[in-house]
């Protein structure tokens, strides 16, 4: 143990979890906003995580998907975007600008470019015809509103326009400048995410002009982005910081610096809280069940996980690129997972039964019913499905 620092272990971090990741009893929100805003970002690769995740941590999770749709579509409370690791995420609208100073411009270098060289060894036209094609995209998205690439297609034809990619090698594909030019203006925070098409579980979706922010000098933007991440998901390892960034480990000491992180000890090491969060945390005094989604951020949320998540359960729980299914928590760790299957009835099964007894399985029981309830008639199938999930739902 480092000299002075506090030694952290695994019960309290468990209590910290349960509190500041909205899941002991007491711990529920009111609105989606509160639920973004509490853990920083919610995975927005698979549409309907956002809602479970939100659904998981409300009070009263039975006006889920209105609330969510309105924060998402009408008020614009909540952002859907590229964030971290170039991946796809639900911001509070206030964290947009520090999530594209932090991450995403260094991104969005690097995809223009990736994107400017496939074209050219594609033969396809230069950089100065993109630039053209793109601003006569963003005047039509700015005057529809919203729109799917089609109908952006529809205004501005050379969108259409198809080059090779990788040709002569075993990923040879073609590619549309549509496809690949909005992926790359939504990097930029140009374009974000907007109403699916049909359902909340909908994986297609519309385009719309990204909320104006001011630009902020990267470094102060990722001491924010890291203090906010902190006080949310703190105590955790660098390890964890770097791998839930995707930023260089010089980075991640640099904004640890920025903000005057504590060191503390941890059983895997040294870990790091926000300046001022190093005393003791306890608990909600009552234990909590949670049935949490596939890519939820509470299970996603570190990259050394053996504190909530027994090793042994990780075959059952994820797909072979490292993607969590749908999980069960009792307490404030990871003791198995479920599944929707097509009649709607939510059904789970406990791997770990260290500590789960009668109370646990009425617990649990109890919160797959209240899920049942919300979701009503709606299906949903993981985008990333694991063994479990698939054994479960058939």
């Amino acid at each position: 143990m480092g000299e002075g620092q506090r030694y952290i272990g695994v019960a309290e971090r468990r209590a910290r979890l349960g509190l500041r990741h909205l899941l002991a009893a007491g711990a529920r929100a009111a609105r989606p906003e509160e639920v973004a805003d509490a853990l920083t970002a919610l995975h927005g690769t698979d549409p309907a995580t956002v809602y479970l995740a939100a659904g998981a941590r409300l009070a009263d999770p039975a006006g889920t998907v209105r609330a969510t749709e309105r924060a998402l579509y009408e008020d614009r409370s909540l952002v859907r975007m590229h964030g971290m690791r170039h991946t796809v995420f639900v911001f509070p609208a206030g964290l947009t600008a520090v999530v594209h100073a932090s991450t995403g411009l260094a991104v969005a270098a690097r995809e223009r470019a990736a994107l400017l060289r496939d074209m050219a060894a594609a033969g396809a036209p230069d950089a100065a015809w993109l630039k053209e094609v793109e601003e006569s995209a963003l005047a039509a998205l700015a005057r529809r509103g919203q729109a799917t690439a089609a109908e952006l297609a529809q205004d501005e034809p050379r969108l259409r326009e198809r080059f090779v990619y990788a040709a002569g090698k075993g990923y040879e594909g073609v590619h549309t400048v549509s496809t690949r030019l909005l992926k790359v203006l939504g990097v930029e925070g140009r374009v974000v995410r907007g109403r699916p098409l049909g359902s909340w579980t909908s994986s297609q979706f519309r385009w719309a002009p990204a909320p104006a922010h001011p630009p902020l000098e990267p470094a102060a933007a990722q001491a924010e982005l890291l203090r906010r991440w902190l006080t949310a998901c703190g105590p955790a390892t660098e390890a964890d910081l770097k791998w839930w960034t995707g930023w260089r480990v010089t980075e991640v000491r640099r904004a640890l610096g920025a903000i005057g992180a504590r060191a503390v000890t941890l059983d895997e090491g040294t870990g790091y809280v926000a300046d001022g969060d190093d005393g003791p945390v306890a608990g909600s005094g009552e234990p909590w069940a949670a049935l949490l989604p596939a890519l939820d951020p509470t299970a996603m949320g570190w990259r050394q996980r053996d504190w909530y998540l027994a090793p042994g359960l990780r075959p059952s729980l994820f797909d072979r690129s490292g993607n969590v299914g749908p999980t069960v928590w009792w307490d404030g760790r990871v003791v198995g997972g479920w599944a929707q299957r097509p009649d709607g009835e939510i059904v789970w099964r406990v791997l770990d039964r260290t500590g789960v007894g009668r109370e646990a399985g009425t617990a649990i029981a109890a919160e797959a019913e209240k899920l049942r309830g919300w979701l009503g008639t709606t299906r949903v199938t993981p985008r990333f499905r694991t063994p479990l999930e698939k054994e479960l739902a058939a």
